[in-house]
């Protein structure tokens, strides 16, 4: 049995020998100081709290930053803890912290407030983003003389997209800028990896031919070498939907991979595989913007009939199973003789 010095009362327990309530009391178990400066980024509106930047309400960011500020004495164990926030104006808060405490197995409540200040600053990504920063680039070109203006759209459109899903989980991948150059347009990237990532992603769904190019521009703080990468994409001539000479057949291109594409003849409507290797060997019969539409006059069983767009003849035209015809069909002339291009 132990006594406390200030009241004299027994106690089975003390601290620097007082009993409970003389210990806990006028002594402070939570700290907070007079104020804390929390930082928003201008430019994407997250704030900084520790040493991380989030996306989250202002109510929320002012009190973690408090809570991130407070202190609590050696001689008490956490339990739990609340907190409000009160608008001064827009860009100063008062913040109240209550937190639950165990001393000797005791709970207590101890509360403490502080004022938290809203500073703008510029997050690393974003002082990256702004300032031009870049680490590779990726040029996407064509195996013709000119990048085709809707195959550009949407090859640009399909990076802007996987950027923007990769971007969601880590904030440091970006694009920079996007510039169109003759024959193509060339990307630049916040990433190596991302650039890598990019140009795979682009080959597998264009079955497109990639290169690599590193170009070294300067040093790190500890003599490490610093390298800018540049990913050359260059898409085939041939795209999905286009009319292709394949082993001397005409066919409609179906489909493209990274492991080759799919065909389906014009004459008999049966698909096949064609192998990567055998890809470059495709000749562009007719583009898929070129093809013409036909006039549906008449659909009976296996053979549609339409009007000829160039000289409005009637036409009759085999239709593939299952093929359900509109108003129109797009068809393309081949040796005088129309072929439907299902």
């Amino acid at each position: 049995m132990n006594f406390c010095v200030k009241c004299g009362r027994d106690c089975e327990e003390s601290l620097e020998g007082m009993c409970i309530d003389c210990w806990l009391d006028g002594r402070r178990l939570t700290t907070l100081p007079h104020h804390v400066d929390l930082k928003v980024c201008t430019n994407c509106g997250e704030y900084c709290i520790g040493e991380r930047w989030f996306r989250t309400d202002t109510e929320d960011a002012v009190i973690k930053a408090a809570l991130g500020a407070r202190g609590i004495i050696r001689d008490a164990s956490y339990v739990d803890q609340s907190a409000s926030a009160e608008e001064n104006d827009p860009r100063v808060y008062t913040v109240s912290v209550w937190t639950e405490l165990d001393v000797m197995g005791h709970r207590v409540e101890d509360k403490a407030t502080t004022i938290v200040r809203i500073k703008n600053s510029v997050c690393k990504p974003c002082s990256r983003k702004l300032g031009s920063y870049y680490t590779s680039i990726l040029q996407i070109r064509s195996g013709a003389k000119e990048l085709d203006p809707a195959l550009r759209d949407e090859a640009l459109a399909m990076v802007v997209e996987s950027v923007e899903r990769q971007a969601a989980n880590n904030k440091q991948l970006f694009i920079t800028k996007a510039e169109a150059v003759p024959g193509g347009v060339d990307v630049y990237l916040s990433s190596i990896s991302l650039g890598k990532s990019l140009a795979k992603e682009l080959s597998e769904e264009y079955c497109a031919e990639t290169k690599e190019s590193p170009k070294l521009v300067g040093q790190t703080s500890d003599g490490q070498d610093m390298y800018r990468l540049t990913y050359l994409v260059r898409l085939p001539e041939y795209h999905v939907g286009d009319v292709v000479v394949c082993e001397g057949r005409h066919c409609k291109l179906t489909s493209v991979s990274g492991i080759g594409g799919r065909v389906l003849d014009l004459l008999n409507f049966r698909e096949r595989a064609v192998r990567r290797a055998d890809m470059e060997d495709l000749r562009i019969y007719a583009k898929r913007s070129d093809l013409m539409d036909a006039t549906v006059i008449d659909r009976s069983g296996s053979e549609i009939q339409v009007l000829h767009p160039s000289n409005y003849s009637t036409v009759d035209l085999k239709v593939p199973e299952g093929f359900e015809a509109g108003e129109t069909v797009k068809v393309v002339s081949i040796d005088d003789v129309l072929y439907l291009v299902p």
